[in-house]
């Protein structure tokens, strides 16, 4: 990914702990690694193309000094995610908001913190096999279509499977969705327990009947495991009501671990459940 860099940004704020550095203000010191692409604007020579560091600059100066915050932590977290939504074509970015002025009562040069933040690609799976089951898996695309930490790519057919694991149900209608999102994968599975909340979920039955089931196939890479969280999702290559909506939209998609395209994983499934 290309870069555009900015240094040394000089900008006179209110941020710190104690009252005095809210009352008197000190000067904070930016640096910031935009990440994009900026091959277009460099053929067509055009701006358009491209993101305008003196636009960056003037945002990122109004920005911290519009707003007060107690910890440098704070202020670059919250102008990273700024940045990321008031410029469409970062894709992600480095910050480093450094205080040469801190309040330490011995000899130094500067404290800063230094963060990356930025967008993340994620697939999700999404069913329903209660009520208006359409008007369910519609109702959850436009949720995440109306929040702004989400950007949707992708959204699949809608095809009708059976239930499955074991428990009588009636049949489900299920699908796929490919985002870009700044939520981090809890954060993600918090926001789909909101709209799924919405949709009048109740987790009574394992694998059981839902109005809204909305999971975390893959998240850019990402491995990881918890009591709440597993990415890549366990049991995806087993689940042909996952793969093929998915293989539509997202066909050459990469498990992490394994290595497969959702397009071979389909396909494996397709020949082991064939006569």
């Amino acid at each position: 990914m290309d870069q555009i860099i900015i240094e040394d940004l000089k900008v006179f704020a209110h941020h710190g702990v104690y009252r005095e550095e809210q009352e008197q203000g000190q000067n904070f010191y930016i640096n910031a690694v935009l990440e994009t692409d900026t091959r277009r604007a460099g053929i067509m020579d055009d701006l358009a193309f491209s993101t305008n560091y003196g636009e960056v600059c003037v945002f990122v100066s109004s920005f911290l000094q519009e707003h007060t915050y107690r910890l440098i932590e704070t202020a670059a977290e919250q102008t990273a995610q700024a940045l990321l939504l008031r410029f469409p074509l970062i894709r992600r970015v480095s910050l480093e908001v450094r205080k040469p002025e801190a309040p330490i009562p011995l000899p130094f040069g500067s404290v800063s913190v230094k963060i990356v933040r930025g967008w993340r690609r994620a697939c999700l799976s999404c069913g329903s096999n209660m009520g208006d089951r359409k008007a369910h898996l519609d109702g959850a695309v436009a949720s995440l279509r109306a929040d702004v930490k989400c950007r949707v790519l992708r959204v699949s057919d809608w095809i009708e499977t059976a239930p499955y694991g074991g428990v009588a149900q009636d049949d489900f209608l299920n699908g796929a969705i490919v985002l870009d999102t700044i939520y981090t994968p809890e954060e993600l599975l918090e926001r789909l327990h909101e709209i799924e909340k919405e949709h009048q979920r109740e987790r009574k039955v394992h694998w059981g009947p839902r109005t809204l089931d909305l999971d975390i196939l893959l998240y850019e890479g990402c491995v990881m495991y918890t009591e709440e969280l597993t990415i890549p999702h366990a049991d995806m290559a087993n689940r042909d009501f996952v793969l093929k909506p998915l293989a539509q939209i997202a066909p050459y998609e990469r498990h992490p671990l394994s290595g497969k395209s959702i397009l071979q994983m389909c396909g494996e499934l397709e020949l082991i459940s064939s006569p």
